[in-house]
């Protein structure tokens, strides 16, 4: 079940919800509205390899705003820091953005119980598009657990390498492989 607003309410002053800095003005019936921060990644190679670390440059979203061009992705992050207990946090667009063609998580709008940072935006847009930083840029939402939740941290699979960040994040994908003897390139199994 996913909770109301009324119900994030009362979870984030029990502690299960940590939104920072937090406005009472942006909790909707059932989600929060988050903001965007005024810094972007873009990855500075055309071709991207999973086993290799990419190199990206940042770029300062100025006050009259930049705009995204398509066949790009460009990487941001939220302005609040977020800490979730006992709950799935999940992330969304807000309609108003999604309707001028900018999306913005192209596939990891699911959250882990326990995360604990900014959430990166992996965002694409469909035609060129004028951005500016402290927009509400997406919404969170929460969903409900049956169960005993595992750690983030400690969860097979997960490792936690998003835990706790500060920055926008790029893939940290390639800390799954490791060489063998032979120097071939293989991943972990499971994640």
């Amino acid at each position: 079940m996913i909770l109301t607003g009324p119900a994030i309410e009362a979870r984030r002053q029990r502690g299960d919800i940590v939104i920072d800095p937090y406005d009472p003005a942006r909790l909707n019936p059932n989600s929060y509205n988050l903001s965007l921060h005024d810094e972007l990644l873009v990855y500075s190679d055309l071709e991207l390899d999973m086993a290799k670390p990419a190199r990206f440059t940042r770029h300062r979203i100025p006050e009259e705003g930049l705009t995204l061009y398509p066949h790009r992705l460009y990487l941001a992050r939220t302005a609040e820091r977020t800490e979730t207990r006992n709950l799935v946090p999940m992330l969304e667009g807000r309609s108003s953005v999604g309707r001028l063609g900018l999306f913005i998580h192209v596939t990891a709008g699911f959250g882990d119980v326990g995360f604990c940072g900014f959430w990166t935006l992996e965002m694409f847009c469909v035609q060129p598009v004028r951005i500016y930083a402290g927009v509400e840029i997406g919404q969170i939402f929460y969903h409900t657990l049956e169960g005993e939740p595992l750690n983030y941290a400690e969860a097979p699979g997960a490792g936690g390498k998003y835990q706790h960040n500060r920055d926008i994040q790029p893939s940290l994908l390639y800390r799954e492989f490791d060489q063998d003897p032979q120097g071939e390139l293989f991943e972990h199994a499971g994640g």
